[in-house]
């Protein structure tokens, strides 16, 4: 019977750790993806504030040209007003998503650079385990090898003993 590997239970560490970081790495890439989504998102709301206040403005233009009174004027200010602001606001949301997209980023690279580092060490692991089988194998091999010749020796003895011919003398 062929000996237990001793650092079986290091191995399946080794390949614990390993699953943890593939794991870490696939929730941090989808942080990283949900994070960018996100930022196309606000993107999107900056650039419909905008188009408002396009129309907006279009709109206010042509009530004054028209003749407007004072009061919708106000009223259209302040609603521009009201809009920029919003305007800012987003564009401030946005430059802290990107901010949050590059602390992703450097998520995914901590994350990746564990994951292949737990690659490596498994790996060691398993040519070491293998080199070991080698190795057993070899060793039982020529044990092996051995017992055969001392069964062949004690045979050759015991027929000497006895007198007896080998089968292969020539006579």
């Amino acid at each position: 019977m062929a000996p237990k590997y001793r650092l079986q239970a290091l191995l399946r560490v080794k390949q614990m750790e390993k699953k943890r970081a593939e794991i870490t790495l696939a929730r941090r890439l989808k942080e990283l993806q949900e994070a960018r989504e996100k930022l196309k998102k606000l993107e999107e709301e900056k650039a419909k504030i905008v188009q408002r206040t396009k129309e907006s403005r279009g709109k206010m233009d042509r009530k004054m040209q028209a003749g407007g009174r004072i009061h919708e004027g106000c009223f259209h200010v302040n609603f521009l007003r009201k809009l920029k602001e919003d305007k800012e606001a987003k564009e401030e949301e946005i430059e802290n998503q990107k901010e949050a997209i590059e602390a992703c980023k450097e998520n995914v690279f901590k994350a990746r650079k564990e994951y292949f580092e737990a690659i490596k060490q498994l790996r060691m692991m398993e040519k070491h385990k293998d080199l070991w089988r080698k190795k057993v194998a070899r060793e039982l091999l020529r044990k092996e090898e051995k017992e055969m010749d001392e069964l062949g020796q004690t045979i050759y003895s015991l027929r000497k003993w006895r007198g007896e011919k080998s089968e292969f003398q020539v006579e």
